[in-house]
């Protein structure tokens, strides 16, 4: 099973701050929610867990597997610069709102979409989703936990689950979730290791 986690949550993340490649810190939050999470990889036994840990080189990331790793007994996190968040250009650091005033013309349903219609200066839809299917290919079928973001996380589920592409933008993985992939199927997991629909 490959297993997929979002970083814990950030100062931007409370400050409802497109981050993309902006780091800034978690918050205590955000580092309970990755002890949470490496306790609950610890849970899932040597049959369900994985034997690696592969991160975003971003820094919340990194601080997420590093504590996800001391807590569910794994080696060292390895960086893979594949699993590092799309860029949203020069909407990043700003606030929905912030975004939409400086450019009225994109239609700003949601930061995903707009971000998927063409962020000034920020990294492609067609880029970033070739992106998350080579990634998905490269570790298909290891038993892995990888460490990444809100809007990549959504590509991977979505191009594993065989989504659209407004239909992957429109899942949302929170900052605590723990994700399932295996078989061609998407499971939610929860503190006791059950799967949620």
């Amino acid at each position: 099973m490959l297993l997929l986690l979002r970083h814990g949550e950030t100062a931007m993340n409370a400050g409802r701050r497109l981050q993309g490649r902006v780091d800034s810190a978690l918050t205590e939050r955000g580092r309970g929610q990755a002890l949470a999470q490496g306790r609950l990889i610890a849970s899932l036994g040597a049959d369900r867990g994985p034997g690696r840990l592969l991160t975003s080189p971003l820094g919340r990331a990194r601080a997420t597997a590093a504590i996800v790793a001391r807590e569910a007994g794994l080696p060292e996190p390895e960086v893979d610069e594949r699993l590092t968040e799309v860029s949203f250009g020069r909407w990043e650091g700003l606030t929905l709102e912030e975004a939409a005033a400086l450019d009225p013309a994109v239609p700003f349903e949601s930061a995903r979409l707009a971000w998927a219609a063409g962020s000034p200066g920020g990294e492609s839809y067609a880029d970033a989703d070739a992106r998350a299917r080579g990634w998905l290919a490269a570790n298909d079928g290891s038993h892995a936990a990888a460490v990444t973001h809100g809007v990549f996380a959504s590509l991977l589920i979505g191009a594993y689950a065989g989504l659209t592409r407004d239909e992957a933008l429109r899942l949302h993985v929170p900052n605590d979730a723990l994700y399932g992939l295996s078989h061609g199927c998407v499971q939610r997991l929860d503190p006791a290791g059950a799967e949620l629909d």
